[in-house]
């Protein structure tokens, strides 16, 4: 299924009807790891912020139901920990452009909490680079 996701993703926008069905054949019950994965593509597809929180919100909800044990039998180095940056400053951005700036404070709170989970490599220096950001915009 990863792999299924991962060639809809390299479809770019042409991927979300794709994303969207593999979303229906996974249900909400489905495996953790496909539905965080599934809904944090979804979430960067979407043209319409309230589209992108819903999705958004699906992602973390997953996450809460992932294990290491299952994040490992797709890659050994997974820890679900360092997924949770990124989802909340997903999360914060959206409240941000939805103009709900204490629920953006609460998730931008929670990425900065959670980055010292990230790793030392140029994906843990992007996130921690959008959660600085993001902590400027709010700020002004």
């Amino acid at each position: 299924m990863m792999a299924r996701i991962g060639a809809a993703v390299q479809q770019g926008r042409d991927g979300r009807p794709v994303l969207t069905a593999l979303w229906d054949e996974i249900g909400p019950a489905g495996d953790p790891l496909h539905r965080c994965s599934l809904a944090h593509y979804l979430a960067d597809l979407q043209d319409d912020a309230e589209a992108e929180l819903l999705w958004d919100e699906r992602a973390l909800a997953a996450v809460a139901e992932l294990t290491d044990a299952r994040a490992q039998q797709y890659h050994a180095a997974l820890q679900v920990r360092a997924f949770l940056p990124s989802l909340h400053l997903n999360l914060a951005d959206v409240h941000h452009r939805l103009e709900h700036p204490e629920r953006a404070r609460e998730h931008l709170a929670a990425a900065r909490a959670a980055a010292h989970h990230l790793p030392d490599d140029g994906y843990g220096e992007m996130i921690r680079g959008g959660i600085s950001n993001l902590e400027a915009r709010l700020l002004r």
